[in-house]
């Protein structure tokens, strides 16, 4: 080894004609680390307005179920029901007790059912009308604060509103 190389290397300074780089790869990586986080919450927000659309339409399709749920028990007894006795709205945080006919009773149980599967809230509620031809028109308004809506006027109350014939 020549006396210049001997040199250069114990002074730790780059021989002629090489080159040294130095603490460029600690920055890369923090780089990498900062960009994959940005990346990691991005996903975490995605999979939380997921979880909270999804919320959102289960309450749908309990709703829907619901309705076609008293049209179930409206066909079951059509003498009753064409006679007005199922036209009631009930509010689910304060369901009807009464069970002297059929009729009161299945209101009763439908209440019951909308205060457990949607919630106790005063928002929800459902109301049931059916003419003397048969033609019945079933509104269930309940709270989709869980589709995460909070805060924005309008967007909480839901309606899911069913017609059929008996």
């Amino acid at each position: 080894m020549s006396s210049l190389s001997q040199m250069s290397a114990r002074s730790n300074k780059p021989a002629p004609g090489g080159s040294r780089q130095a603490g460029v790869g600690l920055i890369e990586i923090l780089v990498a680390i900062l960009v994959l986080s940005i990346g990691l919450l991005g996903m975490a927000a995605l999979q939380t307005k997921a979880l909270s659309t999804n919320n959102s339409a289960m309450a749908s399709s309990v709703a829907t179920i619901a309705s076609y749920s008293i049209l179930g028990a409206m066909r079951a007894d059509k003498a009753n029901a064409l006679t007005g006795s199922y036209n009631t709205t009930v509010t689910a945080n304060a369901c009807p007790t009464s069970r002297a006919s059929l009729a009161d009773a299945q209101k009763s149980d439908w209440c019951s059912q909308l205060k457990q599967n949607l919630g106790a809230a005063s928002t929800t509620s459902g109301t049931i009308n059916c003419s003397n031809t048969g033609t019945c028109t079933i509104t269930i308004q309940y709270d989709d604060s869980r589709a995460g809506t909070q805060g924005q006027v309008g967007l909480n109350n839901q309606k899911v509103i069913t017609s059929a014939m008996l």
